[in-house]
């Protein structure tokens, strides 16, 4: 039998939330879609995310939230992380960091997807332990018959991303990058059966420099005076992957970049 997973890249700010909900239902229900994973790490004004944002998106229909490097700016979420099998924190933060490093759930056919995310190590500020080895760590404890495992790999460094496709190859129904929120060309099944692509790309505004208001933007750059980068407001879309897969090898077999333009604020 055949499953559609949709991933969605990171939904930044009011836009983000915006676009996410004109779209969801709509493609959920033209493409058959039986299960929805959405980064969130950026939905509270551009960082963070808080327990109402958190309900809304899930309102979306959306299953799992995964998060990234801002994980912890709203303290509210924290309750959330402890409590919830919606979301997931990233399984390469310390042992006793709040939240789940995988959760299951099932599909819209009773098929039960994990999903696990990840903190890349190069170029982030923050030190994590290695991705890799967490990674292998939570998929050596899943249960054996959990063959559907989606894992998201919130990361700066294309080459980090791509190195971990090719290390879970095989072992894993689909990787999905996250976090520069810019859309990449990669989307492919790789040899052994793996859904991959470098970055989803942002679900947010892209009149915009990744989410912010542009002018702002330009300007501390230009000038070198630290400026407010606020979130940004036209030009709404949501970006993600398509992911065809089989529910009893947990194999891709095909991908499909998705774009939704959204409507401008009025």
């Amino acid at each position: 039998m055949e499953l559609k997973i949709l991933c969605i890249g990171d939904v930044v700010g009011n836009p983000g939330r915006r676009v996410l909900e004109e779209a969801l239902d709509k493609l959920v229900s033209e493409r058959g879609i039986g299960f929805v994973v959405v980064n969130a790490e950026n939905a509270a004004g551009g960082s963070g995310l808080t327990e109402t944002i958190y309900e809304k998106i899930l309102g979306c229909g959306v299953d799992v939230i995964t998060m990234g490097d801002h994980i912890y700016k709203r303290r509210e979420i924290i309750q959330i992380l402890e409590t919830s099998d919606h979301i997931v924190r990233p399984a390469n933060m310390p042992s006793g960091a709040p939240g789940k490093e995988v959760v299951i759930r099932e599909s819209a056919s009773n098929h039960r997807v994990a999903v696990i995310s990840v903190l890349g190590r190069m170029y982030m500020k923050t030190p994590f332990d290695c991705p890799f080895r967490a990674v292998d760590r939570v998929l050596a404890s899943l249960p054996q018959d959990v063959k559907l495992i989606v894992v998201d790999v919130h990361a700066e460094a294309t080459s980090e991303k791509i190195a971990m496709g090719w290390h879970l190859d095989g072992r894993v129904t689909a990787l999905v990058g996250t976090h520069t929120h810019v859309p990449t060309a990669d989307e492919r099944v790789l040899p052994k059966g793996t859904a991959y692509i470098t970055d989803l790309g942002m679900t947010g505004p892209y009149d915009s420099v990744l989410g912010r208001d542009r002018k702002r933007v330009v300007s501390a750059m230009v000038s070198g005076v630290p400026n407010r980068f606020d979130v940004a407001t036209d030009d709404p879309r949501m970006c993600g992957l398509l992911i065809t897969c089989d529910t009893t090898t947990g194999r891709a077999s095909a991908v499909e970049r998705v774009r939704f333009n959204g409507t401008a604020e009025s």
